[in-house]
């Protein structure tokens, strides 16, 4: 198998709405779109997020009426905390404080206009764990 792209595709209520939110706060661009779908990118992501309407009639039937509930779009960035500072700046409602994991990673949480969660992450370069020599 060779992979020539990848995607995430979520059920939303609101296609315009969830595009609109991570074109205008984190630079996402429209490379398709249609009544009920859009296919966003960005040239340092790797790939596309897909929104799709809830309940198009071309998805498969046990899947129409599905939202992207429980689901986490997650982003690494360089400048956590000048990314937290921006959205705050830019208004968006910030709905998981930026913590840190023992693990190393770091992160806050927004939500979407259909709620999905978009989170933005760094790595702290501790390893998690040492080998005693």
């Amino acid at each position: 198998m060779k992979v020539t792209s990848s995607a995430v595709s979520l059920n939303v209520d609101d296609v315009q709405a969830s595009s609109a939110f991570l074109r205008t706060h984190f630079g996402f661009r429209e490379e398709m779109a249609a009544d009920g779908f859009a296919s966003l990118t960005r040239d340092d992501v790797g790939m596309n997020v897909v929104f799709l309407r809830r309940g198009l009639q071309t998805l498969p039937a046990d899947q129409r009426d599905e939202h992207a509930a429980g689901l986490i779009l997650a982003f690494v960035v360089d400048d956590l905390e000048g990314e937290l500072a921006r959205l705050h700046a830019e208004g968006v409602t910030v709905t998981m404080p930026l913590t840190e994991e023992e693990w190393g990673e770091r992160a806050f949480q927004v939500r979407d206009p259909n709620g999905v969660i978009v989170q933005l992450v760094d790595w702290n370069a501790t390893p998690a764990t040492e080998t005693a020599g």
